[in-house]
């Protein structure tokens, strides 16, 4: 089986005392896009989300928004996304962040083994309700691809508590109400969410949503296992950014979350 489990590589990581880190990107967004991803992981990323361009991202804010949207113009697609990382060997474990519009007109188990064969061992799907999540979540573990769910500060502690449950790879607690895209500050309620998930589960558990940078970065890993960051990258990726600039970037959140 082709790519690196997402659990148990963010497990040992995380049992050496190192806070994760989570980067993303749209597949597709520019022609080097996948140089951009291994630039992240040799940077320091533990692991990297792929965005699956979707022309109604409603999880996402902006910046991914138009992220999307850039790659869509080139004629990016999801087979086009998942070629071209059948085409890399990457040296830690992979995600895809998409939709369930995607998933459901592939059908879950063809969707499922298209990751699979791609390398990628973990998907996304905010907007497939946990209660019409069983059939995804077994057609995908049977390919080996882990089903990451999101809690909410607002999650009510039963359904925390089945979130938690269902969740693999990791468990993805989200910052704030609202979509993705970077703040000025973080959000009071990170750290609340943080607290209540680490009391429910060992799984590793991600803060993501409106991390700007490293001092944010490490606030919302103080009381979690590490952090996603995303919009923040992309930014500087629809802004130019050479490979190295985005590494120099991903490099200084990972040295500011192991300097704590």
């Amino acid at each position: 089986m082709r790519g690196l489990p997402v659990e148990s590589a963010l497990r040992v990581a995380r049992d050496k005392d190192r806070k994760l880190l989570v980067t993303y990107v749209t597949g597709g967004v520019r022609p080097d896009w996948v140089a951009v991803l291994l630039a992240m992981a040799e940077a320091g990323a533990d692991a990297i989300e792929v965005g699956l361009p979707f022309s109604d991202p409603m999880m996402d804010g902006p910046t991914v928004q138009e992220a999307s949207m850039v790659a869509l113009q080139r004629g990016t697609t999801p087979p086009s996304v998942l070629a071209e990382l059948r085409s890399i060997e990457a040296p830690v474990p992979l995600l895809v962040m998409t939709y369930c519009n995607l998933v459901l007109r592939a059908g879950t188990r063809r969707f499922a083994s298209e990751l699979a064969v791609a390398g990628v061992r973990g998907a996304i799907v905010p907007d497939l309700p946990l209660e019409e999540s069983g059939e995804w979540e077994a057609d995908a573990g049977s390919e080996g691809v882990a089903t990451v769910l999101m809690a909410a500060p607002v999650t009510p502690d039963k359904r925390l508590g089945e979130i938690c449950q269902h969740s693999h790879g990791f468990v993805y607690g989200v910052n704030l109400m609202g979509v993705t895209g970077e703040r000025e500050s973080l959000a009071a309620s990170s750290a609340v969410l943080a607290q209540r998930l680490k009391s429910l589960t060992d799984k590793p558990v991600l803060m993501g949503l409106g991390i700007s940078g490293p001092a944010q970065a490490v606030a919302a890993a103080e009381h979690a296992d590490g952090v996603v960051v995303g919009s923040a990258l992309m930014r500087a990726v629809l802004d130019g950014a050479t490979q190295g600039e985005v590494a120099e970037r991903v490099g200084a959140i990972r040295a500011s979350l192991d300097r704590g």
